[in-house]
């Protein structure tokens, strides 16, 4: 946070209305729980545990919108390149990380002794009925779609020499279009009519009591753990 936007919420120009900027102020100056009282971080917690509603505007984990992955992608970028995880829930992958000019693509290929990089793919299941019923959605043969899963698996093992990377099978029907990047994700939706990169995008930081985030990391999770490793 630059000097200039310290001074003008001390001196009342400029409001915070947004928590992680409120968690951000109170981590800086080592708040003890106490004197977290002033910034209403910790009367939001005793709501939580009281059992109490609570405005979840008070609360927002979706930092931004955008109309399109396309209007995201410098950010989604920006935000992979100093990652320590990433993680990418999706159909068969290629515009995100499977082809050289992919979104994700450089961001993988790092120098040695840069940070250190742990990988997570889950693309659809090549020989599952929700493939077939994927392709049909999107007005292409099932042979096509699952030929992309493929392709995007053998050129995600090109990169096990630059990270950590790990790719599995789900054979759920696809949903949701997830990018994880630490502590933030992007969010899109797969629909019949549209790819998942013609969604809207949700930008979701993490935050101390917010459900999305929470609840999008558990299903990645849920959705590994229930599918085949190839990679």
């Amino acid at each position: 946070m630059t000097q200039a936007r310290v001074n003008e919420i001390i001196n009342g120009r400029r409001e915070v209305s947004r928590l992680d900027v409120y968690e951000r102020i109170a981590d800086g100056l080592h708040m003890p729980d106490g004197a977290r009282h002033l910034l209403g971080l910790a009367a939001g917690s005793e709501k939580r545990s009281s059992g109490a509603v609570f405005d979840l505007a008070a609360f927002p984990e979706v930092v931004r919108v955008y109309a399109t992955q396309k209007s995201a992608a410098e950010e989604i970028q920006q935000q992979a390149r100093e990652a320590q995880e990433l993680d990418v829930l999706a159909v068969r992958g290629l515009g995100l990380i499977g082809l050289n000019e992919s979104l994700l693509r450089t961001s993988l290929l790092r120098e040695q002794g840069g940070k250190s990089l742990r990988v997570r793919v889950a693309l659809v299941d090549p020989d599952s009925p929700a493939l077939t019923r994927r392709a049909a959605e999107i007005g292409e043969s099932a042979e096509s779609l699952a030929g992309g899963v493929r392709l995007a698996e053998a050129r995600l093992r090109e990169l096990a020499d630059s990270c950590d990377i790990a790719v599995w099978r789900y054979r759920m029907l696809p949903t949701w279009r997830l990018i994880r990047t630490d502590s933030t994700l992007f969010i899109g939706a797969f629909d019949a009519g549209w790819e998942g990169h013609e969604s809207a995008t949700y930008k979701v930081m993490e935050t101390p009591h917010g459900p999305l985030f929470r609840g999008f990391r558990r299903m990645f999770e849920a959705v590994v753990e229930g599918a085949q490793r190839t990679v």
